[in-house]
């Protein structure tokens, strides 16, 4: 998840990069974060917080922005292998390239959303899975709880074994399938899809899709909001974007501010013009909120 800069060897800088992709008009819209939260998985936080921490960390990142709703990115599965996706509950048996958990690790959780109003994402590391048989475990096992606005993928580890440190890029085609299978149990449902590069986005399928990009490695704050607005946010206008923020590599942009989440996430929207997302990342949670248990 680098910088498009130091994808291509760090020998271009950004405006470069920028002339060879030129950016979609954006029509002006008033900057807002709409969505403020945390991006959550097993392997990121350490020791992993209680329901109640949780509830409380997605409501305390809202409040950095008055007006947001409490989002999260919960992820469930996750790459067991460069080709097998673990399911992070049981499951109904033998399914290709999908291993299952012995217990339900996010029931208790997602009923406390539920009650909290904080929605949530439900996202999978699909390597080798169809996501299509994915899209319908998931949302069978956790898709009747309100607190869920819909399902995720990290395209970066989609068929990655054969796609490696990228993944397989998602054509129009796959994305309006997955769509689609995603609204069938609820219209109300939305796909994301996520990368840090656009070119692994649909090139021209946009429906009811949120586009997330987790760009990371920037060593100045002005590259990271200029890529997120400009490269990120002004391609897909006007669909939903957010952005993963706060990972360790890029703690000299954020880690001398003193409230990294709300003065990050400002500057983004502020440049973004749009309502947009900031979604904090569970590795560096501790940092930001050192209250939580």
């Amino acid at each position: 998840m680098p910088t498009l800069a130091k994808v291509i060897g760090g020998t271009l800088v950004l405006s470069l990069l920028l002339a060879c992709h030129p950016p979609s008009a954006t029509p002006a819209r008033s900057a807002a974060v709409t969505w403020a939260g945390l991006r959550s998985s097993h392997y990121g936080i350490r020791p992993f917080p209680s329901t109640k921490g949780w509830v409380e960390a997605m409501k305390d990142m809202a409040s950095r922005f008055p007006g947001s709703e409490p989002v999260g990115i919960w992820i469930v599965g996750t790459m067991g292998d460069n080709r097998t996706c673990a399911l992070e509950f049981p499951g109904p048996g033998a399914t290709p390239n999908i291993q299952f958990a012995a217990e339900d690790r996010h029931e208790s959780t997602l009923k406390a959303f539920d009650e909290a109003g904080v929605k949530v994402f439900l996202q999978v590391e699909p390597a080798d899975a169809e996501v299509n048989t994915l899209i319908d475990l998931v949302m069978a096992r956790y898709g009747h709880h309100p607190c869920v606005a819909g399902f995720g993928v990290d395209v970066e580890w989609h068929k990655e074994a054969d796609n490696p440190k990228t993944g397989l890029k998602v054509d129009d085609a796959l994305a309006t399938q997955w769509e689609a299978r995603v609204k069938a149990r609820d219209s109300k449902h939305r796909l994301f899809l996520k990368h840090w590069d656009r070119l692994w986005m649909p090139p021209t399928y946009r429906g009811d899709l949120i586009f997330v990009s987790d760009s990371q490695q920037f060593t100045r704050v002005e590259d990271m909001v200029e890529e997120f607005s400009t490269y990120w946010a002004a391609h897909f206008a006007p669909n939903p974007v957010m952005f993963q923020v706060g990972y360790p590599v890029d703690r000299a942009v954020w880690g001398h501010m003193q409230n990294p989440p709300q003065e990050l996430g400002t500057l983004i929207a502020q440049k973004v013009g749009r309502a947009c997302g900031i979604v904090w990342v569970d590795f560096t949670l501790r940092d930001v909120d050192p209250k939580i248990r």
